[in-house]
């Protein structure tokens, strides 16, 4: 049966400065490199050979994946890259300080726009010095204003049908790299997780997380590689 590797992205830049992303481009830290390099050697110590790789447009994405291959002799894959699976577009709070947000907005507030299924954050405004709709990568591409989860899930499901899902099919193991969002959405919709729990999933950065996945390309197990830094997941369906 088929293997599926999640793994978000190392720390970025704008992790370690506790600012919101989104789908603006930060880069990897020096320790995000690192938990890219280890995720690739557990892999490879685990005996895993994926076949193709998924990432998003977002350089820490890319180079998370880049790097883990490396680490894996696994460089030579076919890849692709999709806007798809880009991380969630946090809006209006593109840029900020998450505590300085905080405390201007109420903690509340910012739970609501940060945790809450299907309440997005404000729009980013048109003149915003984080607006991507005229980056040449996403020529043609809806960028959006704002994103929920549930709104990130609804463009991710598309491509995981058209694209991910006939790979594994056809009994390809697979390596996914992307974000803590976008991911989330895909873990949301393998385990069947009910939209009042699934914001409460935390998948930390640089840590692959294996699903093995049974004829309906359903979970029959998961585990992150690096037990120290795990998360709970949830109930396998």
């Amino acid at each position: 049966m088929p293997k599926l590797i999640l793994t978000r992205h190392g720390q970025s830049q704008w992790n370690l400065e506790n600012r919101f992303t989104g789908w603006w481009d930060a880069d990897l830290t020096e320790k995000g490199e690192a938990e890219a390099t280890k995720g690739g050697e557990l892999l490879k110590a685990e005996g895993l050979a994926p076949t193709y790789a998924f990432t998003s447009y977002q350089t820490r994405a890319i180079r998370t994946l880049w790097l883990g291959l490396a680490a894996m002799d696994r460089a030579w894959i076919p890849v692709e890259k999709h806007w798809r699976l880009n991380e969630r577009h946090y809006g209006g709070l593109t840029g900020l300080d998450k505590a300085e947000t905080a405390e201007k907005h109420g903690k509340d507030q910012v739970h609501i726009w940060r945790r809450s299924y299907d309440i997005p954050p404000p729009p980013m405004d048109a003149d915003s010095p984080y607006d991507l709709s005229s980056d040449t990568r996403y020529e043609g591409v809806p960028v959006p204003s704002a994103e929920s989860l549930k709104l990130t899930l609804e463009r991710v499901l598309p491509y995981w049908d058209s694209a991910i899902r006939p790979i594994l099919e056809g009994g390809q193991d697979m390596i996914i790299s992307a974000h803590g969002n976008s991911l989330r959405a895909l873990v949301k919709h393998l385990f069947k997780v009910p939209d009042e729990t699934i914001t409460g999933l935390e998948i930390p950065t640089g840590n692959p997380l294996l699903i093995e996945l049974n004829d309906a390309l359903m979970p029959s197990s998961a585990r992150y590689l690096d037990t120290e830094r795990a998360r709970d997941l949830p109930e396998l369906p």
